[in-house]
């Protein structure tokens, strides 16, 4: 640990690691239109996943039939505009959330968890969770030095990443669909006026003026922190100089993304004001979300985000659709048909906001098309028929064209194979080919069929 003593004191050095460590604003700066900058021949790639919980009414979700005569269902309806781009993917088990003997409960929990990893989450109530680094995260590791944000992760409800939550599982489990690494799953921000500020700083607006200055500001903080904590280095033993050499790293990375940012500060931004707070409805908040998401796509601040439409158990309540019911009791619909009702509600409500994202989306120049175009989405959940905690045979959409690598308008039906061999093909469609994901056994080829 540092020593208050030393040059730099403790309240300069924890102001420090809040500037350039976690980054709330400097992973804001100026980003540019890619629009203007890139090229047919070489369009950016981005990907995005947006989560549902406590399962779907899949006889409302599940098309009859197969390849591209399938029709929309009643729960896909919204998404009619985009059909052409989006394909159906039914029959993938993500067999590593069923419990291991002696396990019982605890299913929405590694439902969720296991949803973007893969792999068997360790069961503890503790600190000591532990899944696998997720799949957003691979891509966001590679795609890191191309953009001013490795990542942005999105929530509609709080997501606590401490206690327990579940039966026999902590927190951590089902707060977040973003996992760093193994034992480090990343916290998702819900307040839309934080998630602004983590992609703007803290200016009332994206107004060029407001930019200018906060990059100016943050320049300065930097160089003086660089310049202290390289002569605290000097004085210290050999491993607090490593530790020290480390956040100098960090330090550095922050930067170039400054330096980044002065380059394109010539570029316009859509001129945006920062968010008062959370919006009193859940249509507005996720409408908001998903705007904030939309805009850091289109300012190519970042290339990956995952939105959490509601945690698993959530328990939320719909009154504007007419379903005041806890959402989460809703799901263990015991095959009634009035319940079941309620959660194709539920559904529709979900699948209609998300439309909107995706209007936005292709209404948005990118390159030779639009940012849907260049873009690729899953959509679904970690669970299939939610009165049995069913993990296999999972709702899922892959919506957007991928810049050319997706063929869309089409139900693919598999049976038994594993949700990772979605993720697999997605990681080699985004350039992160990999030999193995989770439990995978290979790519699927009828993604493209081109």
């Amino acid at each position: 640990m540092m020593i208050t003593k030393k040059a730099i004191p403790r309240r300069t050095v924890l102001r420090g690691f809040g500037a350039s460590l976690a980054l709330p604003l400097l992973d804001g700066m100026v980003p540019a239109l890619t629009a203007m900058a890139k090229t047919a021949a070489n369009p950016v790639r981005r990907l995005g996943v947006v989560y549902v919980p406590n399962g779907m009414n899949m006889q409302h979700w599940t098309p009859a039939a197969e390849g591209s005569a399938f029709e929309l269902t009643q729960t896909m309806t919204p998404l009619a505009p985009f059909r052409d781009r989006m394909i159906v993917v039914s029959g993938l088990d993500s067999k590593e959330a069923l419990p291991r003997p002696g396990e019982g409960g605890g299913a929405h929990s590694r439902s969720q968890s296991t949803f973007m990893t893969c792999v068997q989450v360790k069961r503890t109530e503790g600190s000591d969770v532990q899944a696998g680094m997720s799949m957003d995260q691979i891509v966001a590791r590679e795609l890191a030095q191309q953009t001013q944000l490795a990542s942005l992760e999105l929530a509609l409800e709080p997501v606590d990443l401490v206690g327990s939550c579940d039966v026999g599982y902590a927190c951590a489990y089902t707060g977040t669909l973003a996992w760093r690494s193994a034992t480090t799953p990343l916290p998702m921000e819900i307040d839309p006026r934080a998630a602004f500020e983590r992609l703007f700083g803290a200016s009332d607006s994206t107004d060029p003026r407001a930019r200018r200055a906060r990059l100016e500001k943050d320049r300065s903080i930097l160089d003086a922190l660089t310049e202290e904590v390289a002569r605290f280095q000097q004085r210290l033993g050999q491993r607090d100089r490593a530790k020290v050499t480390e956040y100098l790293e960090a330090i550095r990375d922050a930067e170039r993304r400054i330096q980044k940012a002065e380059e394109q500060s010539a570029e316009a931004l859509p001129l945006v004001d920062r968010p008062a707070g959370v919006p009193k409805t859940f249509e507005e908040h996720a409408t908001l979300m998903f705007d904030l998401l939309a805009l850091a796509y289109q300012t190519d601040l970042t290339r990956v985000g995952t939105y959490l439409v509601g945690r698993e158990l959530s328990g939320r309540t719909y009154p504007e659709i007419g379903v005041p019911d806890s959402y989460h009791p809703v799901s263990h619909h015991g095959n009634n048909p009035v319940q079941l009702d309620k959660q194709a509600k539920i559904n529709l409500f979900h699948t209609t906001i998300f439309s909107r994202f995706l209007e936005k989306l292709d209404s948005t120049p990118d390159g030779d098309g639009s940012l849907l175009d260049h873009s690729m989405f899953i959509y679904g959940g970690g669970m299939s028929n939610s009165n049995e905690h069913d993990p296999r045979n999972l709702p899922l959409l892959l919506v957007g064209g991928g810049s050319g690598t997706i063929k869309g308008g089409r139900h693919l039906r598999f049976k038994e194979r594993p949700l990772a061999d979605l993720h697999l093909t997605v990681l080699e469609k985004m350039g992160v080919p990999m030999e193995r994901f989770g439990d995978s056994t290979g790519t699927i080829e009828l993604l493209s069929d081109i």
